[in-house]
């Protein structure tokens, strides 16, 4: 009887993964088929990395924050731009429609994740392979950490820094259940189909509203970003076991942001609940001496959505300081 009862255990088990798995494969079909790439492919180190890249003038490369892809900044962003700068906007390890640093990370129960000085020192070399060796660099929260170790790892190839919203110190606390389940080997096995599966549009319109408040998304934000992307599951087991990894890199980064001497602009909403102001940018503007902090009132986690014209004023000074204008 306990046999009998085993087996049938087994089979209903494998039958419901089956199902889990069919699911989540039609829905990463159906999310690529509606938010196909964007851009371009260049091969680096073996990887595949996409990017987008429009306009001309001084070179200006976007990197988006967690969950993201290049649609963060195409949305409205690059066209506000391209008139003035040749913009260039990557899809991060992982995310959107860029492999992973290695092929050894796609491993399902693998927990490793890529470093923000591995995310950078990638997309340097693929920014310089597109013609621009030394471009302002703009990252957004999770990009913004990116555009740091940017500035630490190839100081000689980074023209000037924009940080938006981004985490820059070590945080007290946990991250989410989410983040820290995803991260685990199991969590990371189980999870990542069951999202891709069953998340409903209802969860994925209630996340964008946290992640903008106290504002609110603007109109087609949440059709355009595609945000079934990034709940395929390899991206979805991507994101969060890069954030989940993430403190450590921060901790020790912190220690070295001295060492930055170009012009760095750090643009923060004091109404920031995901990144605070407090924890992040008013510390970093004292450990850049020379960098310029524009705090903005009542302001949320995406200025660059909400409060565009703070952010191109700080594009614009970048450019003027570092003497490509």
């Amino acid at each position: 009887m306990a046999v009998k009862f085993t087996l049938a255990a087994i089979a209903l088990l494998t039958a419901g993964k089956a199902f889990v798995d069919r699911r989540a494969k039609d829905h990463e079909a159906q999310a690529e088929t509606d938010y196909p790439p964007e851009g371009e492919f260049i091969t680096v180190d073996g990887r595949q990395v996409h990017y987008v890249m429009k306009g001309s003038g001084p070179d200006l490369v976007l990197i988006h924050g967690a969950s993201g892809n290049t649609r963060e900044f195409t949305f409205t962003m690059v066209d506000r731009l391209k008139d003035n700068y040749r913009v260039i906007v990557f899809d991060r390890p992982g995310l959107g429609y860029t492999d992973r640093l290695h092929p050894d990370l796609d491993g399902v129960f693998n927990t490793a994740a890529e470093s923000p000085a591995d995310q950078a020192i990638l997309l340097q070399a693929a920014a310089a392979q597109l013609g621009a060796p030394k471009p302002i660099v703009l990252g957004h929260s999770f990009g913004g950490t990116v555009g740091l170790a940017w500035a630490l790892e190839r100081p000689d190839n980074i023209a000037a820094l924009i940080n938006v919203s981004g985490p820059s110190n070590p945080w007290p606390g946990k991250l989410s259940a989410l983040y820290r389940i995803n991260g685990t080997a199991i969590g990371g096995a189980i999870l990542p189909p069951l999202i891709a599966a069953f998340t409903s549009q209802k969860h994925i319109e209630d996340n964008i509203a946290s992640i903008f408040t106290p504002q609110a998304a603007p109109e087609g934000y949440a059709h355009y970003i595609g945000p079934t992307l990034t709940t395929r599951r390899a991206p979805f087991r991507a994101n969060g076991r890069q954030v989940n990894s993430m403190r450590p890199h921060v901790v020790e980064m912190s220690k070295r942001y001295g060492e930055i001497m170009i012009p760095v602009e750090i643009i923060h909403g004091d109404a920031d609940p995901i990144v605070p102001l407090d924890i992040h940018s008013i510390p970093l503007s004292r450990q850049i001496p020379h960098a310029r902090l524009t705090v903005l009132k009542g302001i949320g986690h995406m200025p660059h959505h909400v409060a565009p014209d703070a952010i191109l004023a700080a594009i614009d000074r970048s450019a003027v300081a570092s003497g490509l204008r």
